[in-house]
């Protein structure tokens, strides 16, 4: 018996000694899925929180130097209230939604159901690692729990140093400054736990068969994302507990006679990797989905999977393009430019490799298909944005301008979001044992995809004019003449804004009615090929019984010659009849004849 098959055996042994209570079953889990589903409703709802404070922040740009909006009086979000909005709304939406919906809900329900395990290498340790999560989101938010918002924002509760956090703005801010930095000293733990499972559990609990070379993009995906919180994270930490030290115990890293430029190349050094952190999952989902329903094999699969990982090598040493503007001696800002144009080469690939996907493929515009299109033309245009401002000379005119903004939220909602949303619908039969709703799914596409570009892609003009960021208006000093021909720019960036967090709530609805009233799914409604959809749906704890499947095939066999269906399960074996799942996907995941 090989190593990998006695690791699940240990492993079901251990999940079904005992029958599990409620609370063991679906609050206090061990089982990967459970886990993974609860780091998804989580994030779920920390988007509307995010979603929220996005909404306040176009409303009270709307309103400019007026400060009323639809009848409301939005004076009172400007000046510090503003930098807490923008702070605190950036912060939610990357540390509590985007990297656990695609790192924790995705990696933990797919990665051991792909590679055919049992569960994570370390169970206890993943559920630790997804409830310390809430405890970081409280800590966040905990002045102003106990004081109440309004007199929170008031008082110094929330952060107000944006996201980055520079000193000396974040050394002299108020005590919400330090739940900040502990909030997310508590993420970045929850985060390292979770890739150290993700590490083990690929490399030592494969499936018999299942190489290197047979994972799917979407394993790779989580894997090379994994590596990269095992080698950024601990920095971050370090940066943060440092930073606490300058605040209360006098020392003198960035502040207080130290050095805030090192505060900024430790906290790149960590922050542009976790770009990819935030994206490379996506990456993952939207190859495999794309190969489902383009009922086509992989283009370049070698290609992709080694993209990723030029991805994440190259997202190490390209930090300093934040940094053109701070002084940055000019032969070093050359090396910076030229690594960071260099990144452009694997992302081209894998762009490339997803349209020779598509090419001539029979293709079906299925939500999670529609919205995995989204996720590649938006992905694209972020990218070609970005290749601005690698050009030491266009950053100069363009920082700290609108055009950053644009640029930020293509890649991190056109991308990433979309990227969740492709997910979320593609193994939506598999959670809930139920079909998303293709109709509400399909009208949540067209409105967010309309809604989003409507919001966005006008930021890259009144960007490109030098409209500066982190400013709630512009006033006095002939600052609001200068701006004002823009400010038709900014309402309807908000009426669109409005119809975007719209359409996330038909979204919720749909999720809900789907869960509780949908169409049942069968084992493989997609018709797929990898290991989950051999199970039924949802799968039982302990996922594979009584044997761990043998893979004989990649992932993306379609259209293949060996069999009449346009698809071939993984753990198919052609040459035992009735091993492996059958043509309909309601067959055995028994482990069959090499």
């Amino acid at each position: 018996m090989s190593t990998e098959t006695k690791e699940n055996v240990g492993t079901e042994e251990h999940a079904d000694h005992h029958e599990m209570g409620f609370w063991g079953k679906h609050v206090f889990a061990g089982d990967h899925k459970v886990i993974g589903m609860q780091f998804m409703m989580t994030a779920l709802f920390m988007l509307i929180i995010g979603g929220g404070l996005a909404l306040t922040l176009r409303m009270r740009l709307a309103a400019g130097e007026s400060g009323e909006f639809m009848g409301m009086d939005m004076k009172q979000f400007g000046g510090e209230t503003y930098n807490v909005l923008f702070s605190m709304h950036a912060t939610v939406m990357i540390f509590f939604v985007i990297i656990p919906f695609l790192v924790g809900a995705f990696g933990n329900f797919v990665v051991p159901l792909h590679i055919g395990a049992r569960d994570m290498a370390f169970p206890f340790l993943n559920g630790l690692s997804y409830w310390i999560m809430p405890m970081a989101g409280i800590v966040m938010f905990g002045g102003g729990l106990l004081e109440g918002i309004e007199a929170g924002l008031k008082s110094g509760a929330f952060a107000s140093g944006g996201w980055t956090s520079y000193p000396p703005l974040s050394r002299i801010a108020g005590y919400g400054q330090t739940l900040w930095c502990v909030s997310l000293i508590i993420v970045g733990t929850s985060s390292i736990m979770g890739a150290v499972n993700y590490v083990t559990t690929i490399i030592k609990m494969r499936a018999p068969g299942m190489t290197f070379g047979r994972m799917s993009l979407t394993v790779w995906s989580i894997f090379v994302t994994a590596i990269l919180v095992l080698f950024g994270t601990p920095v971050l930490t370090s940066v943060l507990i440092m930073l606490i030290l300058d605040r209360h115990a006098g020392t003198t890293f960035f502040t207080n006679d130290g050095q805030p430029l090192l505060y900024q190349h430790l906290f790149w050094f960590y922050s542009h990797p976790a770009v990819y952190i935030m994206i490379l999952p996506g990456m993952g989902i939207a190859s495999d989905v794309i190969s489902v329903f383009a009922r086509k094999p992989i283009f370049g699969y070698k290609a992709m999977a080694a993209a990723m990982a030029g991805i994440a090598g190259l997202g190490f040493i390209v930090w300093g393009h934040h940094m053109f503007q701070s002084g940055m001696n000019p032969y070093l800002g050359t090396y910076f430019m030229i690594a960071t144009m260099f990144i452009a080469l694997p992302s081209a690939v894998k762009s490339f490799n997803w349209l020779g996907t598509l090419w001539r493929g029979n293709i079906h515009f299925t939500t999670p298909m529609l919205n995995a299109l989204g996720f590649v033309s938006m992905f694209i245009i972020g990218g070609l944005s970005g290749i601005f401002m690698a050009a030491t000379t266009v950053d100069l005119m363009i920082h700290d301008t609108y055009f950053i903004v644009a640029h930020i939220h293509y890649v991190l909602f056109g991308g990433s979001l979309f990227g969740i949303f492709a997910g979320i619908t593609y193994w939506f039969p598999k959670m809930f044992g139920r079909m998303f709703s293709e109709t509400l799914g399909k009208i949540h596409f067209i409105l967010t995809f309309v809604a989003f570009n409507c919001t966005f892609f006008p930021m890259h003009v009144v960007g490109a004019a030098g409209l500066p960021r982190r400013y709630a208006a512009f006033a006095g000093d002939g600052a609001s003449t200068t701006w004002s021909h823009l400010q038709p720019y900014q309402e309807f960036m908000t009426y669109s804004s409005i119809v975007l967090g719209l359409a996330q709530v038909l979204f919720l609805i749909a999720f809900i009615y789907s869960a509780i009233w949908g169409k049942k799914a069968g084992r493989n409604p997609w018709k797929a090929n990898t290991l989950e959809w051999t199970l039924d749906s949802p799968p039982p704890h302990g996922n594979f019984h009584p044997d761990i499947p043998t893979v004989y095939r990649g992932p993306y066999e379609y259209n293949s010659d060996l069999v009449e269906e346009d698809y071939l399960p993984q753990d198919r074996n052609l040459e035992t009849p009735g091993a492996g799942s059958d043509g309909d996907g309601e067959g055995s995941s028994g482990e069959g004849t090499a």
